[in-house]
């Protein structure tokens, strides 16, 4: 969610925390802030809404040179988005100035302790209360480092705290408590961020941080600690990704560009994790084949997207492995008293790695002994850290806020490992799991021919741009790709769109159906069962009561062709890989209804990127 961006270091603080703030836009957020060191005082400004508001602000009114600095861009959770609750805050002398990311949860009783000695706190936040007590520390004789030390062993809840000392120009202090911060490591600089975008270009070297650290950076150094103030080291890592994979590169979205990515990325997620003769390996996955083989039921657990692509990976593990599959939404999860045991997997899907939901989820499961396998996007983040293992999506940095190739690539990650159980308990013969193999690898191909011929899909946009309401319906596998085709459409176009399963209309959702309502249809291939025909038997029923019909099928399919008013055609796949391919048609249609509507397709109303809170 809120983006945390800090600098010690040569350059001129503001230019380096402005850009940094820039490349974190896309979290989500509602006001965005600055604060400088400048000859033993705090020079900070802090405004509503977006970035170009401060920026503008800080052109009127110029702030200080300085090579110290921290920014924020706020998502707001305690107090309303406005000036004054936007982040830096200060001190009550003005000594300190602090940026928070998260909750914190005693807030309150600490507040009423602060005000009860006197303490004008003159914001709605909780953030506040942290800088007040971090000046206190300070006054009393502590460092920076010491101070925020002891602040943090008082604080409950989830947060990132960075902050700096007016009379102590060479350090920023940060510390975090399941909440995201990385260390950008330099050359005479070093730098802090919510993500290693805030300052990718400027280093590409990184350290990641655990639970429960302080850390330290000034020009000279990095230094980590823990709470209690013991000695702690984080973890180097080198990001393999470069300044130009975080630019739109011609594309006038994000999204856009990262629809576009899509080919590229599924190789990617595919690049070697099999052997020339077809077998699976996934050197990430670090538990062993004695404990894979003793697993008797699996808990796929994700919110939002993830989660649709935790449904697929349930048709699919099942069917390859036999083994008991559910799916979970993490923040449902814990609350109902699953029954785990040691030889329950626990699947984490999540494309942050820093799901505040998903990471408690996976706390609880290993509570319990079960084994937890992490699906993620983002090395050196919390869940994968904290999980048994992980399988990596290798999907490249994604700055739209509507995921795109995160789906596609956490489907591939899913099936690698539905895939690879089968072949560890010996469920599908070796020739089995290769022709699977086989066909996942021409999934880039399939792609890049979808995104070459997608001009039918951008017409419809715009026969569809007054449209108040979309429904989507599908079966088996398709049933989550109907549900994402829905949250797609109601995160970017902002209009009444819902997903069902095509077997439930007539329990209810039919009568939804009036005169040229649109209706998109994913039709699963011929041959599975008899779930072609009793989808198209549902085409011919919702058409028979004046819907507007979009077919979504594979090439070819002359059954389905006279039920449908707009017909896309799917490359031809097996059943459980089509969600693959019928995501890009429903991904770019939304994309291109909520340009043609003239919303912010990047950052869509309300949301952010990672959700760091519960």
């Amino acid at each position: 969610m809120c983006g945390i961006v800090g600098y010690v270091g040569e350059k001129q603080a503001q230019g380096v925390v402005i850009e940094g703030l820039r490349r974190l836009e896309y979290r989500g957020y509602d006001s965005a802030g600055i604060a400088l060191i400048d000859d033993g005082r705090i020079a900070s400004d802090k405004r509503a809404g977006k970035l170009a508001n401060l920026e503008k602000a800080i052109e009127e009114s110029p702030l200080p040179s300085s090579t110290t600095g921290i920014g924020h861009t706020r998502w707001a959770t305690h107090g309303a988005p406005n000036d004054a609750n936007a982040h830096p805050h200060l001190g009550a002398r003005g000594r300190v100035a602090l940026v928070h990311n998260g909750i914190i949860e005693n807030f309150a009783r600490l507040r009423a302790r602060l005000e009860a000695d006197g303490h004008d706190l003159v914001s709605e936040t909780d953030t506040e209360v942290a800088a007040h007590l971090l000046e206190q520390q300070l006054e009393a004789g502590a460092d920076l480092t010491t101070a925020m030390q002891a602040v943090c062993r008082e604080l409950e809840g989830a947060f990132t705290l960075v902050a700096m000392d007016a009379q102590d120009p060479s350090r920023v202090v940060a510390a975090r408590r399941n909440s995201p911060l990385v260390v950008g490591l330099g050359e005479g600089e070093n730098f802090l961020g919510s993500d290693v975008a805030a300052f990718i270009e400027h280093t590409r070297d990184a350290l990641e941080l655990g639970q429960d650290q302080v850390v330290t950076i000034t020009r000279e150094g990095v230094d980590v600690s823990d709470f209690d103030g013991n000695p702690a080291e984080g973890t180097c890592y080198h990001v393999d990704w470069d300044l130009s994979a975080a630019e739109k590169d011609g594309y006038d979205w994000f999204m856009r560009k990262e629809i576009h990515e899509q080919p590229r990325a599924v190789a990617d997620a595919l690049l070697g994790r099999h052997t020339e003769s077809g077998a699976l390996k996934l050197d990430e996955v670090r538990i062993s084949d004695e404990d894979l083989r003793e697993i008797d039921k699996i808990i796929i657990i994700a919110c939002g997207t993830s989660n649709y692509a935790a449904m697929v990976a349930k048709y699919a593990i099942e069917h390859w492995t036999r083994i008991a599959c559910e799916v979970e939404l993490s923040h449902e999860f814990r609350y109902r008293d699953p029954i785990l045991t040691r030889n329950t997997l626990v699947v984490a899907i999540s494309q942050s790695g820093e799901t505040a939901d998903t990471l408690m989820a996976i706390r609880y499961a290993r509570e319990q002994k079960s084994k937890v396998l992490a699906i993620c996007n983002t090395n050196g983040s919390t869940i994968p850290r904290e999980s048994d293992a992980v399988i990596y999506t290798h999907a490249g940095p994604e700055i739209g806020v509507a995921s795109t190739k995160g789906f596609v690539t956490q489907l591939i990650a899913c099936y690698l490992l539905g895939l690879f159980l089968a072949q560890v308990r010996g469920t599908r013969f070796g020739d089995e799991i290769r022709d699977v193999v086989e066909e996942l690898a021409k999934l880039p191909g399939h792609l890049q021919r979808q995104l070459d011929e997608s001009a039918s899909v951008l017409d419809l946009a715009k026969t569809l741009a007054d449209a108040k309401s979309v429904l989507f319906l599908g079966r088996h596998a398709g049933f989550p790709v109907a549900l994402e085709g829905a949250l797609k459409l109601k995160e970017l176009a902002y209009i009444h769109a819902e997903g069902f399963a095509a077997g439930e209309l007539k329990h209810g959702p039919i009568a939804l159906i009036e005169q040229d309502l649109p209706v998109f249809c994913v039709v699963p291939p011929r041959g599975r069962d008899q779930l072609h025909d009793k989808m198209v038997s549902a085409i011919q029923e919702i058409r028979a009561r004046g819907a507007r019909t979009i077919v979504l099928a594979e090439e070819g399919d002359d059954d389905v062709a006279p039920y449908a008013d707009v017909l896309l055609p799917l490359p031809v796949v097996p059943t459980l890989l089509q969600p693959v391919v019928a995501a890009i048609p429903l991904q770019l249609f939304a994309c291109e209804l909520a340009t043609l509507m003239g919303h912010d397709v990047d950052q869509p109303r309300n949301l952010a990127k990672s959700v760091t809170v519960e």
